[in-house]
């Protein structure tokens, strides 16, 4: 029977998966917004705003991240340090060859996802590493390949089309 109300989960029915994506090639805009839908549950039929009722995400060989055109030079981020006269720019190329190069990637998905008290907690969903290894081996996740989703999400089946 169809009704016309639209169900509104509650925390305790919520069903989180874990899920892993190897970041190794593929595109920083279209992977940290395929990663805040999944964060924000909004891929599933029981999406409540309200709730976080996203997913559980694993993300590896952040490093290997790409920028497309001239971005990863050219795009400028930047923060203040607080004091007068205290603001700081760097590049993308600058942070990925840095010490924490999962930061392009984990700053990315924080500017998709809401702010506030709700969005903080479905950040603490995300865990980015650099390296292909990592400590969530016990849950089992689910691989996700964001690279066959679509041929722009990745630039090294861009780069095998071109030869």
């Amino acid at each position: 029977m169809l009704t016309r109300s639209t169900a509104s989960i509650k925390p305790a029915e919520v069903e989180k998966k874990w899920l892993i994506i190897d970041a190794e090639g593929l595109v920083v805009g279209r992977l940290a917004s395929i990663i805040a839908n999944r964060l924000r549950g909004k891929h599933k039929p029981s999406y409540t705003p309200h709730v976080d009722c996203g997913d559980n995400i694993i993300v590896i060989n952040a490093e290997k991240v790409r920028f497309t055109g001239k971005k990863a030079t050219d795009k400028v981020y930047y923060r203040h340090t607080g004091h007068p006269g205290g603001i700081k720019e760097t590049s993308p190329a600058k942070i990925l060859e840095g010490r924490f190069p999962e930061r392009v990637l984990v700053k990315a998905v924080e500017r998709m996802v809401p702010r506030g008290p709700l969005g903080r907690q479905q950040m603490r969903n995300l865990r980015v590493f650099k390296g292909s290894e990592h400590p969530h081996t016990a849950q089992n996740p689910e691989i996700v390949d964001v690279a066959a989703m679509n041929r722009k999400n990745s630039t090294l089946t861009a780069e095998k089309a071109a030869n």
